[in-house]
């Protein structure tokens, strides 16, 4: 494939076959993928091909294969496969404007990146204890002590490469075989695939934008059964930017202290990233929640060290040890360099301090402007987000638009093939998220980028003309 396209209609031909990942030809990038991303089930049962071998003898042996029934019923991440399609399109000379991607746009704060390089020229590289450093560990005591109400001791911390691994670990700790782990929607991608991963069943409950996409304590309620084992909280919500206030919080706690199998994940990774008024409560300081709480968080939001790799888990000594052992077979410890760099970024400030607090106010600057933006357009519907980075906006009001050349705009995935075909912008279709009206933007990015984009999404978006109810 050349590097740069000759013609807008090849460019156009192109962004919407990398979208969709498609097409058979041999200039297609990633072909596995592409199949993968449009047809799992297709994908997956194609591995199922037996291979010949031809050994010395003239019999043949055939090679089986497949792969584990447990990763057929996973699907691959949509985030990660359009961040890589957004990515694929620019270096083919293609100017797409990116705001897929979950993470900040900000270098990692200076004083955190000395400490990770001081930790490589001081031959800090070996392996470390499994379970995080003992000065971390504390670290991290007096961080959830002095910020969140929380009293933990090293020993129920468990330190792992990322939140995301940590939540993976924390379900496959905790969930038997047929057991519900309950997810609020619209919720992040990874949660439902996580269940089925852990051979658990996930319960989705979906919520409404009029809600501010808030879970309901009497839908919560009328899901709850004896094989519910887990419920996913995360406050800030990725992808919809909402905070669970401490009195919903207590409403819920109310309902989950009536089942004595149910246990509480609370993702409070987005945490610092929060907009006046709103607050943060974490779910485990609500009284009776600790015992029944695992608490995950991390640095890479916040402190704008996604690439670092490095989260962890709160909870109490039995549940960390059984995540313990997860990680002791699967990476061990987290990287030792990462460990130093996180001590420092601990050593910043309440919330991360002044280094933090730029980042927050210039992610509000972005979210006001968005939403300001967006509340031009008829037929629009907003929840304002209240934390983390990303506006989840109702745009189904378009579905039901015929585009010649293009076809029929009806649904989040479709909606946002046009948006990358006619304003070259990246977006995640809602479907993603659990909500198929809603389309996910991510505002970690300047807001000179945020304003061309906003500028192109209106100038497709005005392009179309809105089916009229009948």
């Amino acid at each position: 494939m050349e590097a740069t396209l000759s013609s807008s209609s090849t460019a156009s031909s192109f962004r919407s076959s990398v979208f969709l990942r498609s097409s058979a030809s041999s200039s297609s990038i990633d072909a596995p993928r592409s199949v993968a991303y449009n047809n799992p089930k297709r994908f997956y049962g194609s591995l199922r091909a037996v291979a010949s071998l031809e050994p010395a003898s003239d019999h043949m042996v055939s090679l089986d294969l497949s792969v584990s029934p447990r990763v057929n019923a996973v699907k691959p991440s949509k985030t990660m496969a359009i961040t890589d399609q957004a990515t694929a399109l620019v270096q083919a000379g293609v100017p797409v404007i990116r705001l897929a991607a979950g993470e900040p746009d900000f270098d990692t704060p200076a004083v955190i990146a000395e400490a990770g390089i001081n930790a490589i020229r001081e031959g800090y590289t070996r392996y470390t204890p499994n379970a995080g450093t003992l000065e971390l560990r504390k670290a991290i005591c007096r961080k959830l002590e002095e910020e969140n109400g929380l009293t933990y001791k090293p020993d129920e911390i468990l330190v792992s490469n990322g939140a995301k691994q940590c939540i993976m670990q924390a379900v496959l700790g905790v969930c038997s075989p047929g057991d519900e782990v309950i997810i609020p929607a619209p919720f992040w991608v990874s949660y439902p695939e996580m269940a089925r991963l852990a051979d658990a069943t996930p319960v989705v409950i979906p919520t409404d934008i009029l809600d501010n996409f808030l879970l309901k304590p009497k839908d919560l309620a009328s899901k709850l059964n004896e094989k519910s084992r887990l419920l996913i909280l995360c406050s800030p919500s990725n992808p919809t930017g909402s905070v669970y206030h401490q009195e919903l919080l207590e409403e819920i706690a109310d309902i989950v202290r009536k089942h004595p199998r149910l246990l509480v994940l609370s993702d409070e990774i987005y945490e610092h990233i929060i907009y006046p008024p709103a607050k943060h409560t974490s779910f485990a300081s609500l009284p009776g929640m600790w015992e029944r709480t695992l608490t995950v968080n991390g640095f890479s939001k916040a402190f704008a060290m996604t690439g670092w790799r490095l989260g962890y888990l709160a909870c109490p000594k039995h549940f960390v040890t059984a995540c313990g052992k997860i990680q002791s077979q699967s990476t061990s410890g987290a990287s030792s360099i990462s460990q130093k760099a996180g001590l420092a970024a601990l050593g910043m400030g309440y919330a991360g301090g002044e280094a933090v607090a730029t980042m927050v106010k210039a992610f509000q600057e972005r979210r006001d402007f968005l939403v300001k933006s967006f509340k031009e357009l008829d037929g629009v519907k907003i929840s304002e987000p209240k934390g983390a980075f990303y506006l989840f906006v109702d745009l189904s009001s378009y579905y039901g638009t015929e585009v010649e050349g293009f076809g029929i705009i009806n649904n989040s995935e479709s909606l946002c093939r046009f948006l990358l075909d006619k304003a070259q912008v990246a977006l995640v279709p809602g479907d993603a998220f659990g909500d198929d009206k809603c389309i996910r933007i991510s505002y970690a990015a300047s807001l000179a980028t945020l304003q061309d984009a906003v500028t192109n999404i209106k100038e497709a978006l005005l392009s179309l003309r809105r089916p009229i109810p009948v």
